[in-house]
């Protein structure tokens, strides 16, 4: 590492402003930064001094997310096996079949979103942001594992431009960009993001796994139960036999790359808490709201609305609500930042996310929508907040003074 370093020093004066590469000191910059803590401080103001830097808390957030992304790997090996009937289940098989589903699509989210803000970063002549380090990976993560490739970038590149740098880039967005992307292939393309197939991987790569026939079906469990008629969702069986709480908790079900395992969420979750990263305020008001929810809908459990018929606690299982209580609500930048609003907040996230997918079965998911609404709504919760206290403050005052 002191030669990697006494290298960077011995090539920093060709990107200084009078340097003959001065015109990339932005991506000099924001690769030295990446690698080691920036020893020069601020000379002016009143500041807090902490190694701590933001490029930090964002690598910890990936660590965080970690746990999704290797379980992702498995899972889709896992259930494209499984789809072509296979009674052999080689674990390394999975992990590579996985991993070369996978890293096209990271590696297209990282070049394009960077790339973006390479450029805009040196036309505004700022230093690299680092918050497409997170969202480069998140974008993966929360999308079908076929995603065609071109889809991908085009949604990233429109959420990174008209949703992050239009407003200022990082720390100035009002929506999650990762969802924003997810978002924008929804309703661009919903044919290939919604349905019976696209949430299992139906070809073979590189050799490993199989090329799964035209009729296959790869339907999430919260698609299958929209789609049912029969009233008792123990009647409707998942991959030959009945819907398993313990395989949801696992993950071991079709649905997005990075979104299936709670197990696996939990344990970025473990991570994000115990470094003081993430708000537990958000995530306890997220699973609170939906516990809620659920048990309204299944007190009044219809047949026209199969979801009403699931347990509460099933509810946090499937599908993406884990994952957006985990990684996306609680968002700094988009989520509200009173600690009171943050319940509210929550809350509203858990509700909204449940009452979605139970009362519309065209769109059995909700936590993306849920989280945006929220998103817009953070700056008013905040206020309210705000302004609730001055009032409390200012009541007080007048009777203190009388």
């Amino acid at each position: 590492m002191k030669s990697l370093r006494n290298y960077l020093d011995r090539i920093k004066p060709n990107f200084e402003p009078d340097g003959k590469l001065h015109a990339f000191h932005s991506v000099f910059d924001g690769l030295e930064t990446f690698l080691y803590t920036p020893n020069t401080t601020s000379t002016s103001g009143v500041n807090v001094h902490d190694s701590l830097d933001s490029k930090r808390v964002m690598i910890i957030v990936v660590l965080a997310l970690m746990p999704c992304l290797l379980f992702g790997m498995y899972n889709a090996g896992y259930q494209n096996w499984l789809a072509a009937g296979a009674t052999e289940f080689p674990f390394w098989q999975f992990m590579a079949y996985g991993f070369l589903a996978v890293l096209p699509r990271i590696i297209v989210a990282y070049v394009v979103g960077l790339g973006i803000e390479f450029v805009v970063a040196q036309w505004r002549h700022e230093e690299i942001q680092e918050g497409f380090l997170v969202t480069g990976i998140l974008i993966p993560l929360i999308c079908p594992v076929e995603t065609p490739l071109w889809m991908l970038a085009v949604a990233t590149a429109f959420s990174v431009i008209f949703v992050k740098e239009v407003f200022g880039g990082t720390g100035y967005n009002i929506f999650n960009v990762a969802l924003v992307t997810r978002a924008v292939l929804f309703f661009g393309y919903p044919a290939q993001m919604s349905g019976d197939k696209v949430f299992v991987s139906s070809r073979a790569i590189c050799g490993l796994g199989f090329d799964l026939p035209d009729g296959f079906s790869g339907a999430t469990p919260l698609g299958q139960i929209a789609s049912f008629t029969g009233g008792n969702l123990e009647l409707l069986n998942l991959k030959g036999n009945p819907i398993s709480t313990w395989d949801a908790f696992l993950g071991l079900i079709p649905g997005s790359f990075g979104e299936t395992s709670t197990l696996a969420i939990l344990l970025g979750a473990v991570l994000l808490l115990a470094t003081g990263i993430a708000s537990w305020r958000i995530m306890l008001s997220v699973i609170a709201g939906g516990l809620f929810m659920g048990w309204v809908a299944n007190v009044f459990q219809t047949p026209t609305y199969p979801a009403s018929f699931l347990d509460p606690f099933d509810q946090l299982l499937f599908g993406g609500f884990a994952f957006a209580a985990v990684f996306m609500a609680t968002d700094p930048v988009t989520a509200a930042r009173t600690n009171p609003g943050k319940y509210v907040y929550g809350f509203l996230v858990g509700v909204v996310a449940v009452l979605i997918r139970t009362y519309n079965n065209g769109y059995p998911e909700g936590a993306m929508l849920a989280v945006l609404l929220a998103n817009a709504l953070a700056p008013l919760i905040d206020y309210c907040v705000v302004q609730l206290n001055v009032s409390r403050r200012m009541r007080r005052q007048r009777r203190t003074a009388a």
